[in-house]
């Protein structure tokens, strides 16, 4: 605005110009410095706009890099998975009825369904506020990591205020359930293969060709049990992954209170030793305090007590120094000892 106000203020007499021509080349010279500014502004202004927009998708999806195993440009929509409408999920949950309600999560509740086709699905429905990364997360995780003991996403549907994961369905709910529901008892031997399922799952995630997958909340009621009482790890939305040459990643301290390995709480380390503890601390909660009182008296008699104590002193290593902890290999090979033992002693 200086410039234009000082070349208008400038005196014919100074100039030597006849005045008509003055007035048409100050006003064409006016107008030229205006719209030059206002495109210089215009263009600034988008450039700006521009970094924003693509800082605040880098930070988006940055987050989705934790428990990815493709590439930091891939979306949902790029995945294996199958992208199922709206109207669909609705329909298959009858509206989400309340009937179908079988869980609530941190990032919203489960129901089951029927789809079109006549598949029975769980159907976790998550608000978009504040649980986007978790919707994001578990898509792009569990429909390219596939293992018989995690819980298969089917599909997903995203909406601008709502999204849902479509899951199998795992008919006899949770482990949870079973060991603490009053009308419910899970004999020793079911206990070992379900212990065994679950290990495997974990063992698979840290054992992950493209990097140590750390699941954060592994627990009774996120170990699911299908129609053949075949166990699957389920609900991956805190998980993180490690690249090849990383020992941990920093992270604030996530999980459920009592599964948290301590060590995880005071340094804030994600690593696979913390998912050891937390499978640990499910054993001793699934299976007794110590050798003489038993969490679930009604296990009675019915079991090799030297498999309990193999499993027993498995699971107090778990729980113990981050450096004294077996890995899951070797949780798994342990626990199929025991299965063993226990049934030649059936």
């Amino acid at each position: 605005m200086f410039i234009i106000t000082a070349i208008f203020d400038l005196s014919f007499e100074e100039l030597h110009i006849d005045r008509n021509s003055i007035t048409f080349i100050g006003n064409y010279k006016g107008l030229s410095i205006l719209a030059g500014g206002i495109a210089g502004i215009t263009l600034i202004l988008l450039a700006l706009i521009w970094i924003l927009c693509k800082k605040g998708i880098k930070e988006r999806f940055s987050t989705a890099r934790e428990i990815t195993d493709v590439s930091d440009d891939s979306q949902p929509d790029e995945t294996s998975c199958l992208k199922i409408p709206r109207k669909e999920v609705y329909s298959a949950t009858d509206n989400l009825n309340a009937s179908n309600f079988i869980g609530q999560g941190v990032a919203g509740k489960v129901y089951k369904g029927v789809l079109s086709n006549g598949q029975h699905v769980a159907v976790k429905h998550i608000i978009k506020d504040g649980y986007i990364d978790t919707f994001i997360r578990e898509v792009r995780s569990l429909s390219n990591v596939r293992h018989q003991n995690l819980v298969a996403l089917l599909g997903y549907c995203e909406d601008k205020e709502e999204c849902f994961l479509v899951y199998e369905l795992c008919h006899n709910g949770n482990l949870s359930e079973w060991l603490f529901g009053k009308d419910k008892f899970l004999p020793w031997i079911h206990r070992l293969q379900i212990a065994i399922d679950s290990a495997k799952g974990v063992c698979f995630l840290h054992s992950y060709p493209e990097g140590c997958i750390v699941h954060r909340d592994i627990k009774p009621t996120n170990i699911l049990i299908n129609a053949k009482f075949q166990a699957k790890l389920s609900d991956f939305g805190l998980s993180k992954v490690m690249d090849l040459d990383q020992s941990y990643v920093s992270s604030e301290v996530r999980g459920t209170f009592g599964y948290v390995d301590p060590e995880y709480r005071k340094n804030h380390h994600v690593n696979a030793s913390g998912d050891v503890y937390s499978f640990g601390m499910a054993r001793l909660l699934a299976d007794g305090r110590n050798i003489e009182e038993f969490a679930d008296p009604k296990l009675s008699s019915e079991y090799s007590m030297e498999a309990f104590d193999l499993v027993f002193k498995l699971a107090l290593s778990c729980t113990g120094l981050k450096q004294q902890r077996p890995s899951m290999e070797q949780v798994v090979q342990k626990l199929e000892k025991a299965l063993n033992i226990s049934t030649q002693f059936n």
